[in-house]
């Protein structure tokens, strides 16, 4: 039986992908969108069974001509730019397109297991799988809401699994191609290896020069949920994070040394690399003013109720994994 990846050259769903072929599963169906071509790196080192365009693919999905031995769905495929301002290719990439796949594994009893974001509950202050918390600021996140109340609609009479992850802020390798859209961690990587310092935004919304809290999470551990996910069959929406909200100033720290480890330096403090001027701050943007989430923390009451037990790692061992990795790809990660 197939298992069908959308986004699968994309950030998550390569890894995803390498996943799968580590269990010993190569009969990967790939979905995504090379117009970027260069995205196709992030596949050039798995196996997969066969590829198709997302415009095809949901061709084949709406006039039912897409094969039928397919044993799951992972769809990890969406426009995840939260500047986007074209609305209506919004809802029609990330919730029309997913409204019919999973009504098309429904009707099949296909298991479906797909990405959502933390981006639902807008400025939050609770991070909780419940409609009273979410509030998304910008169409992006409606998009992914929208789609979670379709699936709540039809987990009553589900034929089959259906379970959506609220991704917070992932980092990790396969990321490369995603540009602004990277991870911070990425960023300040790139940063302080061209430049020596990093770039944080100033004092924001009641929160401190770099004070601003995120729950970062790494790409491995977000792998490790769906498999479980996958093998376990529990149905449901919820918050994939830590459970740990970390400020940007402790990415930073971790990203730069790690980096400083890597050439036999000694880590140093917050304050000691602001006044080496290793962190700079700069001033926020007006365009992210009342659009931008300055502290987000999973709750992982329902997830851990769904029986996902094993512990996620923090700041300091995810980024200082991830740092190492990509410095041994050439930093092509």
């Amino acid at each position: 039986m197939a298992i069908i990846v959308t986004g699968a050259a994309g950030f998550i769903g390569s890894n995803v992908v390498r996943a799968l072929n580590a269990r010993g599963v190569a009969d990967v169906v790939a979905v995504d969108n090379l117009q970027r071509a260069e995205k196709f790196a992030n596949l050039a080192d798995c196996e997969i069974a066969d590829y198709h365009d997302k415009r095809e693919f949901i061709e084949l999905v709406r006039s039912n001509a897409l094969r039928e031995d397919v044993g799951a769905v992972l769809h990890q495929g969406a426009c995840s730019d939260t500047m986007e301002g074209d609305g209506r290719y919004m809802m029609e990439n990330n919730y029309r397109y997913s409204v019919d796949l999973l009504d098309w594994c429904q009707a099949r009893s296909i298991p479906f297991i797909y990405a959502s974001s933390a981006s639902v509950y807008g400025a939050g202050p609770v991070f909780l799988e419940a409609r009273a918390h979410e509030s998304p600021l910008n169409v992006y996140g409606y998009s992914k809401f929208l789609f979670d109340q379709a699936v709540r609609r039809r987990l009553p009479g589900a034929t089959a699994q259906i379970a959506g992850f609220r991704y917070f802020n992932v980092y990790g390798p396969r990321e490369a191609h995603k540009g602004r859209m990277a991870s911070v961690a990425f960023h300040f990587f790139n940063q302080f290896q061209a430049q020596g310092r990093v770039r944080l935004f100033e004092a924001s919304a009641g929160y401190g020069a770099g004070e601003q809290v995120r729950d970062f999470v790494c790409v491995e551990d977000v792998v490790g949920v769906n498999l479980h996910f996958l093998d376990h069959g529990a149905s449901g929406v919820f918050n994939v994070g830590t459970g740990r909200g970390e400020s940007f100033n402790s990415v930073a720290r971790a990203t730069i040394n790690a980096l400083r480890a890597a050439r036999g330096e000694p880590a140093l403090s917050i304050e000691q690399l602001r006044s080496s001027g290793a962190i700079e701050y700069i001033p926020f943007p007006a365009p992210l003013v009342g659009k931008y989430q300055s502290y987000t923390q999973a709750d992982l009451g329902a997830l851990r109720s769904a029986g996902y037990t094993a512990p996620f790692l923090d700041v300091g061992a995810g980024v200082a994994g991830y740092v190492r990795s990509r410095i041994a790809a050439g930093t092509s990660l």
